[in-house]
This record gives C-alpha cells, sequence and structure tokens, in this order.
C-alpha cells in the first residue's frame, strides 16, 4: 500500500445520522477527579463526541461547576445520555429536559433493568426508542448482545446500536465476539460497543470486529493515568480499525511454515 493509500485509510470517516467524525472512540463524564481531568483525557483521546449523564453532570447550572466551562459544545459534540433510568418514562422524559437545555437531538439511550448488572432491560429500551424516534430524536441505543433485539432497536428507530462488551464498568472486555459479529453483519446502522471495556486490547477487539466504534468511561477514568490510558485507548482503537481494513489471517488448526521447505540444503 502507498504512503498516500494509508493516509486515507487512517482518516477514514464514520457517519451517524448525517453527523460524520474521524474519531472512531467516545467517551464519557463520569468517575473522574474533577472537570479539568476529564477535559485533559478528552484531549489526549483525540475523540470528538463526549457522552453526558443528563441526570448527574452539571450543565446548565451557572451557580455550580459545569462540564461546559472546562469541554465546550462548540469544540466537541455532546451526547446526552440517560444513565440511571430504569424506565422509558423516566428515560424519554430525561431527553426532552436534555433537548430543551441544550437542543440535543442527537442522544444515548438506556434503560436500565436493576442496579446489580446495570443490563438493559430491552423491553423498554425499545419502546422508549419508538418514542423518542416520533419524536425527532436521534437516539443511539445501548442494548443487549442480541442480534435480534439489535435489529429491532433499528426498526424502532435507532441510528445507533451499542451492545455492551461486558457489565458497565466491569472492565471485563468483549465476552461474546460471536455475537458482536453477528450484530455488526446485520446492522444497517453504525455499531459501537458501549461498556465492558478495560484496557487498550478490549477496544482493539471490538474494531477488529468491524464496529464502527467504541465507548468507554470508567476503563480511562479510573486507570491510575486516565490521561496516558485515554491516548492508549485512541491508539488501539485506531490500530483494531486498521486490523479490521487489512483483514486478518486465516486461522489454522496446524502450523505453516513461513518461508517454503522445497529446496532446502
Amino acid at each position: 500500500m502507498t504512503d498516500s493509500a494509508l493516509s486515507q485509510t487512517t482518516t477514514d470517516n464514520w457517519t451517524v445520522a448525517g453527523q460524520s467524525f474521524t474519531s472512531r472512540l467516545i467517551v464519557g463524564t463520569g468517575k473522574y477527579k474533577n472537570f479539568e481531568e476529564n477535559a485533559a483525557a478528552l484531549r489526549a483521546s483525540g475523540a470528538e463526541i463526549i457522552t453526558v449523564a443528563v441526570r448527574r453532570v452539571n450543565v446548565s447550572d451557572p451557580k455550580a461547576p459545569m462540564l461546559t466551562d472546562y469541554i465546550s459544545p462548540k469544540e466537541y459534540t455532546y451526547l446526552p445520555n440517560t444513565a440511571g433510568c430504569f424506565t422509558a418514562e423516566d428515560a424519554i422524559r430525561t431527553l426532552r429536559l436534555a433537548r430543551e437545555a441544550g437542543g440535543w437531538e442527537l442522544v444515548k439511550l438506556e434503560v436500565l433493568g436493576e442496579a446489580k448488572t446495570l443490563y438493559p432491560n430491552m423491553v423498554e429500551t425499545i419502546r422508549a426508542t419508538e418514542v423518542l424516534a416520533k419524536e425527532g430524536f436521534k437516539p443511539m441505543v445501548y442494548c443487549t448482545d442480541d442480534p435480534i433485539a439489535a435489529k429491532q432497536l433499528e426498526d424502532a428507530g435507532a441510528v445507533a446500536i451499542m451492545p455492551l462488551g461486558a457489565p458497565i464498568g466491569s472492565g471485563l472486555g468483549i465476552q461474546n465476539r460471536v455475537t458482536i459479529r453477528l450484530i455488526v453483519e446485520g446492522a444497517s446502522v453504525p455499531v459501537l460497543v458501549d461498556a465492558g471495556v478495560g484496557t487498550a486490547s478490549d477496544a482493539a477487539v471490538a474494531m477488529e470486529l468491524g464496529c464502527d466504534g467504541v465507548l468507554m468511561n470508567t476503563a480511562i477514568a479510573e486507570a491510575k493515568d486516565p490521561v496516558r490510558m485515554a491516548h492508549a485507548m485512541k491508539l488501539s482503537v485506531e490500530a483494531g480499525r486498521q486490523a479490521y481494513l487489512a483483514g486478518r489471517m486465516g486461522r489454522r488448526l496446524y502450523a505453516d511454515p513461513s518461508s517454503p521447505l522445497a529446496g532446502l540444503i
């Protein structure tokens, strides 16, 4: 491959709901020591989208420290999310408030089933997706790693499918590569792994499976050096994407010599 061709592949964009982005890494705003550390990690990650828990992060009260003072909505795409919502009604209400506060329509929807595993309640999630899509929202939706549920979400109006790699905040990495790959193959909207990434190799695996991107928060925020980890995640997402585009070698049961055996002295 020529240098110019390689340059083109390293800057291939992806599009969601008509918006185009270069970085395939999305980072969050929870668990950091302060907004300054969050902003530094965001810069190191190269991410263009930052997801914001509307119910937990201050984006509208000028009397308290505001995230917007450190991370400008003019420089980054804010992705309001419904973290902490356990019913469709709560999630819908939260995103309606977000739209009133900042005009946001591209949003991240998650409706949790219970507090121990933070697994999504797919019945409530699909119901909320249908309502939000009809109201003009463009929901990127957190879901189980279930190809059938993913297709149902797409039919309901999801602009991106975001299956979990492992439980939120667990750092366990991609637990079921088969179902993630099936979701990627069956989707006509972007697929991004959301939840479960613990280190750089986990992010690379997600990209090698053909995902359009990866969303993470805890893996960066709870690292001993969040800024350095953010940079590592940037590199791993890029490397995983390049490996996917390159096409990996086939797996073999037995050894295959790197050099021909014929003609040996």
